[in-house]
């Protein structure tokens, strides 16, 4: 890995929000999955988690740009576990969702820890997930048209959020703890090296400071 290379990753690495996420419900095409994950990589977010009852979570599509392998992507089995999850880390969760007590999205405090939940393209978020969360968003419309394309209101609100954060300068410093950090600078560097390493379940080797790897590791 060239010096540049490894300079331009440690950039990205070090404006990574752990505690700002997306979680999705039955999100089943994939360039709207791909949308989601595109943007989350522009305004920093470090993982996506995903539900999806009716088949696979999709992970790729001409539309991520390569996006996915920058931003890790969580499956769990159902809602529940998923939100649980999310709340066991202190994550406050607010569902998309056009309810008689949702606020409008600019008025959440995402400097907080925060998971926005997005659901099906046509449908939205289950009634089992809306009771579950936190609170419910809305993103005011004028038109005729009551809600936004999924991948689109994902960008509208995450934007917000970003908005917020970077006002509380919280990516003018390293969010992610040393281990972390660590296990995912090797990955981004050296994808192939990294998944030998995970297949004989050994240990990463440690990076010199242009990014090379350390003789002897």
């Amino acid at each position: 890995m060239i010096p540049r290379r490894y300079e331009r990753l440690k950039q990205v690495l070090n404006q990574r929000q752990p505690d700002l996420t997306v979680l999705t419900e039955d999100v089943h095409k994939p360039h709207n999955l791909s949308a989601i994950i595109r943007t989350c990589d522009a305004v920093g977010v470090f993982a996506v988690h995903a539900v999806n009852r009716h088949s696979d979570t999709p992970t790729f599509s001409q539309v991520a740009q390569g996006s996915e392998k920058w931003v890790k992507l969580h499956s769990h089995p159902d809602i529940k576990t998923a939100i649980e999850h999310l709340q066991q880390t202190s994550h406050k969760i607010y569902a998309a969702h056009l309810s008689d007590v949702a606020v409008d999205y600019r008025q959440v405090d995402y400097t907080q820890p925060t998971a926005i939940l997005l659901g099906t393209e046509r449908w939205g978020v289950t009634d089992e997930a809306a009771n579950l969360v936190d609170g419910h968003i809305i993103i005011p419309m004028q038109g005729m048209v009551q809600s936004l394309n999924v991948s689109v209101a994902n960008a509208v609100i995450l934007f917000e959020a970003q908005r917020q954060r970077l006002k509380a300068n919280l990516y003018d410093k390293v969010r992610l703890d040393s281990e972390t950090y660590h296990q995912t600078i090797f990955e981004w560097g050296y994808p192939d090296i990294a998944d030998m390493y995970r297949r004989e379940g050994k240990p990463y080797p440690n990076l010199g400071e242009q990014g090379e790897i350390l003789p002897g590791e």
